[in-house]
Order: structure tokens, then C-alpha cells, then sequence
């Protein structure tokens, strides 16, 4: 039986137009891997976006972590000061604006009308109800005292050895208990189940175009991660040296179409959808970066501007793209309907975001929590589109949408880890190419 070189890039298997979009693979290889991908990482390189705030030690809401992986590259870490001469400026910069905006409003309410300690204290609450009731993911790490900056950079994604029962358990949770899915439908994990794969199918078709779309975003995040996990593998540990590269069985164990009947090239498509819905996020996001107010703070503010101008030129070559995924084919029907499938979702999601807490990898938390923070403010985004067309008429303590720094770094880290997986697509392509 001939190995399928093609099996999951050849024409009938992986192109032409995408599920739930006007879009190809063919036009979105070409846009990302030659105009954004490069510009993208050189961005992702800055001092701004390479520092992210997390809180590792939070323990798992919903059962008992028996233990943290013990193995070396699951290890996280954190910065220190000396890490960049910004990283200071950074830390402090980022405590800072999380209340400024609500600050500056209540200050302006109490010095006019006068405000007791009760009142201050329900204002508070009042803004921090408001502020989570727009959330997809929790965010109180940034304000934790156990939370670190960590550099991405010096804490890459990749293969860690973190992998059994307890990753199953993760991805199961995510997938039975998030994704809308009644408990007598089976997803189609082993090869060879047809039936309950027709089953699966029928079912998902059934569902509004809403709840297909998040299942096919959440499916698009795992068979992301698990290019990243098979493209920067461990292939050789020896007391002198670490390898990583490309481990071709490895992908093809998650994606060949003969070995995961013929799921494989599914998960793909569900990572271009995934691509799609995250690059018009970008999109619709410019207005707000284009405020003369916004500044990617570094406390260098030659080199801010110029960062600046960097990434206001990504946001452009995004909104170039010529075959955008339509986000108004979402949430079209009766008002008091849309405004609670829209929230089922949203909790949905928010809860995605608690079981990151649960991945005993430290270095696979940091990335898991990073992604689907950056997801979760796509979909913010994307469901914010009012207030961003009202940003250039309202002035800056009025503005109902905002993002926090760290919003904006996971938002582009996480785009950037879907840009590289449709780019490793293109080198494993390449690889199996030459295994002929």
C-alpha cells in the first residue's frame, strides 16, 4: 500500500474552497507564507510583544493535578530585569494602564458629584461586572501577585515529552464539555469508526453556523498546536547537545488521512478556518491601533513609533487580503435568540480558558493560556464592531472598547503561532516530497 505522500495536500484532499467561507488553502498559503508571515515575526521579536504575564501556579479548577511534569523542557522561565533594558518600563507600564481609563472616569464622577468609600467600592464592582461580561478568558492574571513576565522567546513552543492520560484528559474536557456536543454523539478518534463518525458529522451539520464555527475554531487550535509540537520536536537528547526539528511520523500520526481515517485533513481545514476568523480580527482591529493615543510602550519612544508604524503595516497588509471571512453571516436571526447564543459561547469559552489551568506542562500551559487568550480576544473583536467604528467619535475615557497589553500580546503572539503552522504546512509538504 503506497504511503500517501499527498495525503492531506492534494487536491482532492486539502484545496479549493473552505467550509463556512469564500476562501481557498491555495490563497491563503500564498498570502500568509509571502507577505505576512515575515513582517509578523519580525514583529513578535519586539520588546513589546515578546513579554507576557502569566500566572503558572494557578491550580485546576475542576479536579485534582496529581502532579506538574517532572521532565526538564516542561520548565518555564521567567524574566528578570536585566532580561531587556525595557522589560522594567514594560512591567510597570502594564500594572498602570489596566485601570487608567476606569480611573480617570470615576474620578471625574467623585470630584463633581463627591462619592463615600461605599460608593467608590460599588463602582468598582460595577466596572469589573461590566469589563468580564465582554470577556472570553480570564484575565486576572494580570493583575495576580503570582503572576511573572516570561520571554517568549527564550521559552519556545515545542515538543516537551508532556503527553498521556492527563493530555487526554484536557482536550477531552474541552471538546465534550464546551463544544455543545450531546454525550450520546462520539467524536471519530479511531480509525475505523465509521459509523460514529457519520454520525458525528450529521450531527455538527445539523448545528447553526455558530456552534459549528466554534467547534471548527477549537479543532483549528489543536491541530495547530500539534504542528507546532511535530515541527520543533526532540530528535535527538544527548549529554552534549538538544536537537529539535521536524518529526515527519509525528505529523503524520495526527494527520495522514489513511491513519486517522481520514479525520486528518479535516483538522486542517479547521486550521485554515481557524486562520480566517483570527486574520479578520486583525482586520476590523486597526481603527483602534491607529489612535495617535496608542503607543506600543517600551519607554524608547524613537523606537515605539517606528514599532508602531510596523504593526499598523501588518493590520494594513490584513485588511489587504482579498477573500475575508464574513463574520455577519454570524449571529443573524431574532435579537433576544443571537443575544444568548452569543453569551452561551462566550461562557463557553471563558471556561476553555479555566481548564489551561489544568496542563501539568508548565511550558504547554503558558502557550495553552497565551493561544486561547489571543483567540478570545479575536472573537472580542470580532463582536465588538460597533464600538470600534465609534472610536474616531468618542474621545479616549469614553471609548467603550479597549484592549489591556495583554490582550494585545497574546492576540498577535497567537496569531503568529496559526501563521507559522500554515507555513510548516509548506516544509512538511516539502518533506514528504522527498520521502517519495
Amino acid at each position: 500500500m503506497q504511503l500517501l505522500l499527498y495525503f492531506c495536500f492534494s487536491l482532492t484532499k486539502l484545496t479549493g474552497r473552505q467550509d463556512d467561507s469564500t476562501c481557498d488553502v491555495e490563497t491563503i498559503d500564498d498570502f500568509n507564507n509571502k507577505q505576512l508571515f515575515p513582517k509578523l515575526q519580525t514583529l513578535l521579536e519586539l520588546d513589546y510583544f515578546r513579554f507576557y504575564k502569566v500566572n503558572l501556579n494557578k491550580p485546576c479548577p475542576f479536579w485534582t493535578v496529581s502532579s506538574h511534569c517532572g521532565l526538564k523542557d516542561c520548565a518555564v522561565q521567567p524574566c528578570s530585569p536585566v532580561s531587556s533594558p525595557s522589560f522594567h518600563l514594560i512591567q510597570l507600564d502594564s500594572t498602570k494602564m489596566s485601570h487608567i481609563y476606569f480611573v480617570l472616569d470615576q474620578l471625574q464622577i467623585c470630584k463633581r458629584y463627591g462619592c463615600d468609600e461605599e460608593t467608590r467600592e460599588a463602582l468598582l464592582n460595577w466596572s469589573k461586572h461590566d469589563d468580564e461580561a465582554k470577556l472570553f478568558c480570564v484575565v486576572d492574571d494580570e493583575e495576580s501577585p503570582d503572576s511573572q513576565f516570561v520571554d517568549l522567546l527564550l521559552n519556545p513552543e515545542r515538543f516537551t515529552g508532556y503527553r498521556g492520560p492527563e493530555v487526554w484528559r484536557i482536550w477531552n474536557s474541552i471538546y465534550e464539555e464546551n463544544c455543545f456536543k450531546p454525550y450520546s454523539v462520539k467524536r471519530p478518534l479511531i480509525p475505523g469508526a465509521g459509523v460514529e463518525a457519520k454520525k458525528f458529522y450529521s450531527w455538527l451539520e445539523g448545528q447553526c453556523v455558530e456552534k459549528r464555527a466554534f467547534y471548527r475554531l477549537v479543532s483549528g487550535l489543536h491541530a495547530s498546536i500539534n504542528i507546532h509540537l511535530s515541527a520543533r520536536y526532540l530528535l535527538e537528547d544527548s549529554w552534549f547537545q538538544k536537537k529539535w526539528g521536524h518529526n515527519v511520523t509525528e505529523f503524520r500520526q495526527r494527520f495522514d488521512s489513511e491513519l486517522t481515517a481520514n479525520e486528518g485533513p479535516k483538522r486542517l481545514r479547521n486550521l485554515y478556518f481557524l486562520y480566517l476568523v483570527e486574520l479578520r480580527a486583525l482586520a476590523k482591529v486597526l481603527p483602534f491601533f491607529q489612535q495617535p493615543s496608542f503607543r506600543l510602550y517600551t519607554g524608547r519612544p524613537e523606537e515605539d513609533q517606528k514599532h508602531k508604524e510596523l504593526l499598523l503595516q501588518i493590520l494594513q497588509v490584513a485588511r489587504s487580503f482579498p477573500l475575508h471571512f464574513d463574520e455577519t453571516s454570524l449571529f443573524a436571526g431574532d435579537e433576544n435568540e443571537t443575544a444568548k447564543l452569543k453569551e452561551d459561547i462566550r461562557l463557553a469559552f471563558l471556561n476553555i480558558s479555566r481548564i489551561m489551568d489544568c496542563v501539568g506542562c508548565f511550558k504547554c500551559r503558558l502557550w495553552g493560556k497565551l493561544q486561547t487568550q489571543g483567540l478570545g480576544t479575536a472573537l472580542k473583536i470580532l463582536f465588538s464592531e460597533r464600538e470600534i467604528e465609534a472610536l474616531h467619535t468618542s474621545n479616549d475615557r469614553r471609548q467603550s472598547f479597549k484592549l489591556s497589553r495583554q490582550e494585545i500580546v497574546s492576540l498577535l503572539n497567537a496569531f503568529g503561532r496559526i501563521s507559522t503552522s500554515v507555513r510548516e504546512l509548506t516544509n512538511f509538504r516539502s518533506l514528504l516530497n522527498e520521502g517519495k
